[in-house]
């Protein structure tokens, strides 16, 4: 219990805010769940497509790659 009354404003304050934060946070993830992808998910890929333009290898070459290097790894 707060003893003074600027005590008593901070504690309300603070519970203001953090009640905010919950809020806003519900909010965000509301909006968010109702898309297919979000922003960064949709720039992620495009940064993907980018790059694979740019090395001229798709996600699968670039496994089978890892693949050959781990069994090359495993045969010394």
């Amino acid at each position: 219990m707060p003893t003074t009354r600027l005590e008593g404003r901070r504690t309300h304050h603070r519970a203001w805010r953090i009640h905010s934060a919950i809020a806003i946070a519900l909010l965000a993830g509301v909006v968010v769940s109702g898309c297919d992808q979000g922003p960064a998910q949709k720039t992620g890929q495009k940064i993907d497509r980018a790059l694979d333009r740019l090395s001229g290898k798709g996600p699968v070459e670039k496994a089978g790659e890892r693949i050959d290097k781990a069994v090359e790894e495993l045969k010394k």
